[in-house]
C-alpha cells in the first residue's frame, strides 16, 4: 500500500508539468498562443483562439504586435481587447 501513495504524488507532479506544456492542433491555436505569448496574457490564452477563429489569423496578429509594441500600456491583454471591440 504504500508504494500506491507514493506513486500517486509523482502523478499529480506529472499531471502539474503536462499542463504547462501547450499542445496546438490547429492554426489558430498555434496563433492564439502567439498572440497570449506576444501580450504575455497566458490566463487568456483560449480567449485569444476564440478570437482567431472567429476574426481571422492576421488581422489580430498585427493589433497584439501594434499593442506590444507600446511601452506606455501596463495591462497589454485589457488593451488588446478593448482595440479590437473599438473596431
Amino acid at each position: 500500500m504504500k508504494l500506491l501513495f507514493g506513486s500517486g504524488e509523482n502523478y499529480f507532479e506529472e499531471l502539474k508539468k503536462r499542463a504547462k506544456k501547450t499542445r496546438a492542433y490547429t492554426s489558430y491555436q498555434l496563433t492564439g498562443l502567439e498572440i497570449a505569448n506576444i501580450l504575455g496574457d497566458w490566463s487568456h490564452k483560449s480567449l485569444y483562439m476564440r478570437l482567431v477563429k472567429k476574426h481571422g489569423e492576421g488581422k489580430l496578429l498585427e493589433l497584439a504586435k501594434s499593442v506590444a509594441e507600446r511601452k506606455e500600456v501596463q495591462n497589454k491583454g485589457a488593451y488588446f481587447m478593448k482595440v479590437l471591440k473599438g473596431k
